[in-house]
């Protein structure tokens, strides 16, 4: 209920009010059945923009530090999330990796959507970054098409470390299914697990035009943040 009120009361006019978001390729969403809607991550903005033009309910699977934030401010996004229907996924380990495969596939057994960003993390510099296979394992697994999106102008309009978005053009452009059944069987093998993953970022990268950047965002991001620490600029004089 509370999705719903924020989808077409609160949240939803809102934000379509201030972005004015282009919507390209909404027809290539199927209207019924499980599909898995694979995207680009640039900004906290994107839960929210994408749910607010799409006709159906897409489920996300949230980090699990939208839930576990402390105080008042912590306590409240934990009850923003639940009470949108968000999943929350503890990314530290294989388990936690498996644990977050069972709740999307629980999500497509009940012929949902199911809303996933396969770099894992924002990109902190706007570049595209390697996917990571657990978007494949589901596909294969429940024999459901993936529908390739990219978020465009949502880094500029709310970067990573930015509270309050301002305004600046937004597109929401979503691709053509790319249907997967070829690989049926196969959702155990390393290789076919990484082709699909690079199919599907390749699909990303051509609806976004993003520079891509052959490695997870997570390592590129911690190496960043270390050369700062090494190597902190100097202040001007």
């Amino acid at each position: 209920m509370f999705y719903y009120l924020l989808k077409y009361v609160i949240l939803g006019p809102l934000l379509r009010l201030v972005f004015r978001p282009r919507i390209e390729g909404l027809d290539h969403v199927p209207a019924s059945g499980p599909a898995i809607i694979a995207g680009n991550h640039l900004s906290f903005s994107d839960h929210f923009l994408m749910p607010a033009v799409l006709k159906r309910r897409i489920t996300f699977l949230a980090k699990a530090e939208y839930f576990t934030g402390p105080g008042v401010k912590g306590r409240l996004t934990a009850a923003f999330f639940r009470s949108a229907g968000q999943i929350p996924v503890d990314r530290s380990g294989k388990e936690a990796g498996r644990a977050a495969i069972r709740e999307g596939l629980g999500v497509l057994r009940r012929n949902e959507l199911l809303g996933i960003y396969p770099e894992g993390t924002r990109s902190h510099d706007g570049r595209l970054y390697k996917g990571k296979v657990g978007v494949a394992v589901m596909a294969l697994k429940a024999r459901v098409p993936v529908i390739p999106c990219a978020m465009i102008g949502t880094f500029e309009a709310q970067p990573p470390g930015r509270k309050i978005p301002h305004i600046h053009p937004v597109v929401i452009r979503f691709g053509k299914p790319l249907d997967f059944s070829r690989y049926a069987g196969l959702e155990s093998e390393k290789a076919v697990l990484r082709a699909v993953t690079d199919e599907i970022m390749y699909a990303i990268l051509m609806l976004s035009e993003q520079e891509y950047v052959d490695t997870y965002a997570a390592v590129a991001k911690a190496e960043t943040e270390d050369r700062a620490r090494r190597f902190p600029r100097m202040p001007l004089s």
